[in-house]
């Protein structure tokens, strides 16, 4: 890949569907569903002995099983290598996705330089995480991946394309033609199909991603000239892009940055997807403090909004309690988004208040009813809107973990292409 936006065709991996059952093939990203191991038997249930992703994954309900379980999954990945999976060399794969709403999200399947890709605060790469990336969650997933003959990616990044130039593009141009795989998928995931790409379509997304990057392009839409230039923001799956990103280093360290160049392990497999798909919604994330003294905390949540001398435009938060309901306004933020002054304060209110826990919640509801507990006060602010997410990436950083929730878990990645990341 020597294209210099970080994306490009990759070697793909997948079964014969016409010998594969696409419903117990595909399995949702294994970091959903964390807190329901019924899912996960509903899942194995569905697999039987089918062949399936599955078996080739760590499903997190079972991160506390994986050093018994990594062996097992190794094996299945050299079985399917040689028993299962057929080669499209050189594949970039358009993906349609009818979700459990019906709305159809559509994607495209390629590899991602991870030489262009930097999770860490203060990032200027091509590829940057939106959220914060919590280290600890690294490891495990590196000892996983360290001996792992596949990839199959959860991974989503997103491109600011309000023109819609490079994946309803693309889409349109395969209509005709047969899909490469068309299948339900398992337990209320929706439809999956898709089409591989053409050398010259592949030309086309390559030729409109490059133009999305351009000093002209970035000065347009964000109003600001000399921006390192941003083509790709992590949507869902960063903690697996930061591992294989940590794989990668590893090798580089061991092998040499000469050899490291052309290790496969360079690359990730990512679905790339337009951040104005209608079908992609932005739910925003709520906060609940619990065990705390509400009005000592409102009273130094206040004390901090009114020291901020910030430019960013003023914002408001409602805080709940047992007993009131009271809305604060923050004058000049020093932060683009409410919720980035709010994480603000709670770090470093937590952090010289041990006793406090904070939850985070998704719905006003669910918020509303926590918050009316004993000792307990609850925020609710306006969620981000979707077109303030590459803005916000370009002038804060990574926002804080937690923001905001792109979608349902039903409506997650599901697992079907693979990519060989061991050398052979």
């Amino acid at each position: 890949m020597k294209n210099g936006i970080g994306f490009g065709a990759a070697d793909i991996l997948l079964p014969n569907f016409e010998q594969v059952d696409g419903t117990r093939w595909a399995v949702v990203a294994c970091d959903q569903y964390t807190s329901e191991v019924e899912y996960w038997k509903d899942v194995e249930q569905t697999v039987g002995d089918a062949p399936s992703t599955l078996r080739m994954i760590l499903p997190e309900v079972y991160l506390d099983q994986a050093e018994q379980r990594t062996p097992a999954i190794n094996a299945e990945m050299e079985r399917c290598l040689s028993e299962v999976l057929i080669g499209y060399p050189n594949a970039m794969i358009c993906l349609e996705r009818r979700q459990s709403d019906g709305r159809v999200r559509r994607g495209i399947v390629g590899a991602v330089d991870l030489e262009q890709y930097d999770y860490k605060a203060g990032a200027t790469s091509l590829i940057r995480a939106t959220e914060g990336t919590v280290l600890e969650r690294i490891p495990p997933r590196v000892a996983i991946r360290r001996g792992a003959s596949l990839e199959m990616p959860h991974v989503m990044l997103l491109i600011d394309d309000p023109a819609r130039t490079v994946i309803e593009t693309a889409s349109a141009s395969c209509q005709e033609r047969t899909p490469l795989y068309d299948f339900d998928l398992m337990l209320g995931g929706g439809h999956l199909r898709a089409y591989l790409l053409t050398e010259q379509e592949q030309g086309g997304v390559l030729s409109s991603l490059a133009s999305l990057a351009t000093p002209d392009a970035m000065h347009k839409r964000y109003g600001e000239e000399g921006l390192a230039p941003l083509l790709f923001a992590v949507g869902d799956g960063n903690h697996s892009l930061a591992t294989a990103k940590a794989v990668y280093e590893a090798i580089k360290a061991e092998l040499g940055e000469e050899a490291a160049k052309v290790h496969p392990a360079r690359y990730a497999l990512a679905e790339i997807v337009n951040l104005h798909d209608e079908a992609l919604q932005f739910e925003p994330i709520y906060r609940v403090v619990f065990d705390c003294d509400p009005d000592a905390l409102l009273n130094e949540l206040k004390a901090y909004t009114d020291s901020l001398n910030g430019g960013a435009s003023p914002q408001k938060v409602v805080c709940v309690t047992e007993e009131k309901e009271l809305v604060l306004c923050v004058a000049h933020p020093e932060l683009q988004l409410a919720v980035g002054t709010l994480q603000s304060f709670l770090t470093d209110y937590t952090a010289k208040h041990p006793e406090v826990t904070v939850d985070y919640i998704h719905g006003e509801e669910s918020l509303r009813a926590l918050a009316k507990r004993p000792n307990a006060v609850g925020f609710l602010f306006e969620g981000m809107q979707k077109n303030e997410l590459f803005r916000t990436v370009l002038f804060d950083g990574a926002l804080p973990r937690k923001t905001f929730s792109m979608g349902h878990a039903a409506d997650k990645r599901y697992y079907v292409e693979c990519r060989r990341i061991s050398r052979s």
